[in-house]
């Protein structure tokens, strides 16, 4: 990024949500509660799994890493958003922006493959039970955990410095409530083909091997929930993949959206809309999916009340 990039702009101006002032306060209200829920929902999921014996397995391993992920994407962006809604002037500085793109790119790819290893893992429980601690060791647990974050780094440097390498010397004003790469390019002045290329083959090249890794794990985990004889164990077979299947339609289908709809067909105002989903709304939405009917989880959380003070037992 280098200094004659600044020409003009210096810091950027974030419409939000919603630019009616009438809605400003309800709306700080409406995501404080849903940030709130996230915090408390996600902190809870990574202490139960980290300090409860009983729930150091594999599955639980890569569940307490993917609250983490969404606890910081949602912290990457709604405390600046909640502030927004109570400022009249909604700016962010430059390399503020740049850190929050970075920030938000790092933990979206991140949960990407987290998923993807989520569905390989249920594959490996239910299809070769026999085999499950041994295929997915503690030191596989920590490469795959590794690949994730390392490579939504290296994407995150890698597209965040192609946008921010751009011209920004006109209207500084964002048609979202965080710093995205289509909303920020599209105030660009200069020729956005690289980094449009870049982002939009990452973005269809994490969606599409993902996708391929947790539909050919399903489909294995399907057919051999079909080759169980009694429903009772089909039942608690699909039981264990259920709230999976739950957040991978939910988080896909949102970014599928959001990301490989050719550019002439984007909307910012629908993209808006979409981005709330899945930084703000699917991070919420995770912990209850992945505790509610998680009888697991249930029963650590009582432990926990009934005894707080546990052991420090990592995984």
């Amino acid at each position: 990024m280098a200094p004659e990039n600044f020409t003009g702009v210096m810091e950027f101006i974030l419409m939000g949500v919603s630019d009616r002032p009438e809605l400003q306060v309800p709306l700080f209200f409406v995501f404080l509660v849903i940030y709130g829920m996230t915090v408390v929902g996600n902190l809870g999921i990574i202490t139960l799994t980290s300090v409860d014996s009983r729930l150091q397995t594999p599955m639980y391993f890569f569940l307490r890493h993917l609250a983490i992920i969404n606890f910081g994407n949602s912290t990457i962006i709604a405390p600046k958003m909640l502030i927004n809604f109570l400022v009249k002037k909604k700016n962010t500085f430059y390399y503020e922006c740049a850190t929050q793109m970075g920030g938000f790119l790092f933990f979206i790819v991140a949960e990407v493959f987290m998923l993807a290893v989520m569905a390989y893992d249920r594959y490996v429980a239910i299809c070769n039970p026999l085999l499950y601690m041994v295929v997915v060791s503690r030191q596989v647990c920590l490469l795959l955990v590794s690949f994730a974050y390392s490579y939504g780094f290296s994407t995150a440097i890698v597209i965040a410095s192609s946008v921010f390498s751009m011209s920004y010397c006109s209207s500084n004003i964002i048609n979202h409530f965080y710093c995205d790469t289509v909303p920020l390019l599209a105030l660009s002045c200069s020729d956005t083909y690289f980094p449009d290329t870049v982002a939009f083959i990452s973005a269809a090249m994490n969606l599409i091997f993902s996708v391929i890794i947790v539909t050919v794990s399903y489909f294995n985990i399907i057919l051999s929930i079909l080759r169980i004889h009694s429903s009772e164990g089909r039942k608690k077979a699909f039981s264990t993949c259920a709230s999976h299947v739950m957040a991978v339609t939910m988080f896909y289908g949102t970014l599928l959206f959001m990301y490989l709809q050719p550019k002439t067909h984007h909307s910012l105002d629908s993209d808006k809309m979409a981005s709330v989903f899945y930084t703000l709304v699917i991070p919420m939405l995770n912990p209850m999916i992945h505790s509610l009917r998680n009888k697991d989880v249930i029963a650590a959380f009582k432990r926990f009340l009934s005894k707080p003070c546990y052991s420090f037992k990592p995984m």
